[in-house]
């Protein structure tokens, strides 16, 4: 059995092989982790307000990480479900922070919540669940 990888392994994980992301792995842990993404102009809608995409695309990474650091770097690992809950506006000024917490992995399947907050507030403006699934073959 190998070690799962850590939080810089991971971030180099993401940027050989998922370069578009524009989230930053700030934590991996034990059935989690934490990921930030800044929000840029073309990123907000209509009324100053970060765009619900951007929101999914951060809770899709930070679950896709906790993931991984869960497995190991799996890269067909892939998104089946994906459920948000917009909660309140986000700060245009401020990043997206997404915390993943894993509820169960399993052999195929990995669920996890993630819940997004304005950086440095701590009312969350969104609350996502997914599901990935988790090919066969070796693990760490």
């Amino acid at each position: 059995m190998t070690a799962l990888p850590d939080r810089d392994a991971i971030a180099a994980f993401l940027a050989a092989e998922f370069p578009q992301t524009r989230c930053t792995v700030l934590s991996v842990e034990p059935g989690g982790a934490t990921v930030a993404h800044a929000v840029g102009p073309a990123e907000l809608r209509p009324g100053g307000t970060v765009s619900g995409p951007v929101l999914m695309a951060v809770a899709d990474v930070a679950l896709y990480v906790a993931v991984l650091g869960a497995i190991g770097l799996v890269p067909l690992a892939v998104t089946t479900d994906l459920s948000i809950h917009f909660l309140r506006k986000p700060a245009a000024d401020r990043r997206v922070v997404g915390v993943c917490r894993l509820m169960k992995v399993g052999q195929r399947l990995a669920v996890g919540e993630v819940t997004l907050y304005s950086e440095g507030l701590d009312e969350p403006v969104a609350h996502a669940v997914g599901t990935y699934a988790i090919p066969p073959g070796p693990r760490a």
